[in-house]
């Protein structure tokens, strides 16, 4: 990382207004994907294109990276028992920081490391944890093994979190306001065509009686369509297929339009969404508190602020991923046509819909059975242990169909055999949708459900540790003992006996980042 780059990361990392910086001065351009006429005549990229297929220049400058942002974290380290026993911390259900090193590796780069979020990484994925069956939105699933890259001793405890399904024909009425960036830098052929294909994506799996608004930002906002009835489709297809870039980028006036436009067309018990669609470097206008405010004054009427990031050079993720946690809401980034339809089309409902909101997990481990613990990953999303009985801290949400799993590794104290307590107590709160008094729930776990090898635990285990290996390794974690690339591959390999392609396709990234590393 060059001098420059450094300072402009630690400056965001340290900065507590998150200063955003003007687009429209960094502009990539390359090859066009290549498309056929799809949903009633809109472009349709091809399902084999990436950024890396599409030929871009950022493809071709090894320093393609310089521009972006990226929010530095302290690592969790071990924490004693005798010290402090109890972790808390809200849960997250974002993904954004694998897709981007998908993007990268694809590109033949290996991610910047203070971008790597090792829970993002693990929660991609959907892992075999059982459909609720009580009252409750999801399930909890407990389970504890040897650690396989952790020290001789050390456990690895595995919670999870499995949300209800529903279809989307079952979802409440949605209202949709899309901010979208027209700058003059989403005009390369992976920004702005790319989010007009994640549009189209959307239509095609909404509902007739479902609404659409649109507001484009760039200089000055502008209201391009008032909210409109999914069954009106040409209206907001050719609202869609006019969208064009050019200029420097202004968002204030943009997203307060947006969240305006929101709360006009609000569903009383429906899902109310603002989805900021941009490259993710934009100035609001509103910084700091201000910003801070406006966001959770609306989260606080329940509109929920959804971020999908596109392209690369000039990228954000450090504002995406903070305007998206503050908003109650999701994020995102698209680096193919594949991952928009996840987003915008199989995976609809956990994007849009919430069935449990403000989310905290606690965990106890018992003082005469574990010497000390660390929690692997949500850096960011640590919290007071004295937050988690107060129902006026905000943690995050869980969607239909959303997997949220956490790894502590674990170091057993020389009287843990013995023992006939818990190792650890696990608790949850949660809202049900937007109620405003939490419920909990509380489960424990004994050493005599420790595993007796890490082979014999459950593939959903053995492959969620294999990721957050990855990503350990990548972000240059001083807990990763090497860049055991080969053991992540051998583990999740067997860890996928259905041939997921999704998982598979990890298998596939984690080879290349080998090779990436190696050279």
């Amino acid at each position: 990382m060059g001098p420059t780059q450094f300072a402009k990361r630690a400056l965001i990392a340290l900065s507590a207004s998150l200063m955003l910086a003007a687009c429209g001065d960094i502009e990539s351009t390359g090859g066009d994907y290549a498309y056929a006429p799809d949903h009633n005549g809109s472009p349709n990229y091809n399902n084999s294109q990436s950024y890396a297929d599409a030929g871009t220049s950022e493809q071709a400058d090894p320093d393609y990276q310089e521009g972006e942002n990226y929010e530095e974290w302290e690592e969790n380290d071990f924490v004693d028992t005798a010290t402090e026993n109890t972790s808390t911390f809200s849960i997250d259900v974002d993904n954004a920081s694998y897709t981007l090193m998908r993007r990268d590796i694809r590109n033949g780069y290996l991610p910047a490391a203070e971008g790597v979020r090792p829970e993002e990484y693990i929660n991609f994925f959907s892992y075999d944890y059982v459909q609720p069956a009580g009252e409750d939105p999801f399930s909890i699933n407990m389970e504890i093994a040897p650690s396989k890259f952790g020290a001789e001793d050390h456990k690895l405890l595995r919670i999870g979190l499995q949300g209800e399904e529903i279809p989307v024909e079952d979802l409440k009425p949605t209202n949709l306001v899309f901010l979208i960036d027209v700058s003059g830098s989403m005009q390369s052929s992976h920004k702005l065509p790319m989010v007009k294909e994640s549009l189209y994506t959307l239509l095609d799996h909404l509902r007739p009686s479902d609404s659409v608004g649109i507001v484009v930002y760039a200089g000055a906002d502008g209201v391009v369509l008032e909210p409109t009835e999914v069954q009106n489709r040409a209206q907001i297809q050719s609202a869609i297929e006019n969208l064009s870039a050019g200029g420097s980028t202004n968002g204030e006036a943009g997203i307060v339009s947006a969240y305006k436009m929101a709360e006009q067309a609000k569903i009383e018990g429906g899902n109310n969404r603002v989805i900021i669609l941009t490259d993710g470097d934009f100035n609001v206008g509103k910084t700091g508190d201000d910003l801070v405010q406006l966001v959770r004054d609306y989260r606080d009427k329940h509109i929920s602020l959804t971020c999908v990031g596109y392209g690369m050079g000039n990228y954000n993720d450090a504002t995406m991923e903070w305007l998206a946690r503050d908003g109650n809401g999701n994020y995102f980034y698209v680096d193919s046509e594949q991952e928009a339809q996840r987003i915008f089309g199989d995976n609809l409902p956990s994007t849009l819909e919430v069935i449990a909101s403000d989310v905290k997990i606690q965990v106890e481990f018992d003082q005469t059975s574990v010497a000390r613990y660390r929690l692997v990953g949500y850096e960011n999303r640590v919290m007071a242990n004295e937050d988690f009985d107060d129902d006026t801290k905000d943690a995050g949400e869980i969607g239909p169909g959303h997997t949220v799993t956490a790894l502590y590794e674990i170091e057993l104290s020389p009287d843990a055999a013995a023992s006939t307590n818990n190792l650890a107590t696990v608790r949850m709160r949660y809202k049900p949708q937007y109620g405003d008094e939490s419920k909990l729930l509380q489960r424990g776990i004994k050493m005599s459900q420790v595993k007796d090898t890490f082979e014999g635990a459950s593939d959903s285990f053995r492959f969620a540790a294999a990721v957050a290996e990855y990503a350990e390794i990548l972000r240059e974690s001083k807990h990763s003992e090497g860049a055991r690339y080969d053991d992540v591959l051998s583990i999740a390999q067997g860890a996928n006996p259905g041939a997921d392609p999704q998982k598979t396709e990890f298998v596939d990234l984690v080879g290349m980042a080998k090779t990436i590393a190696s050279n």
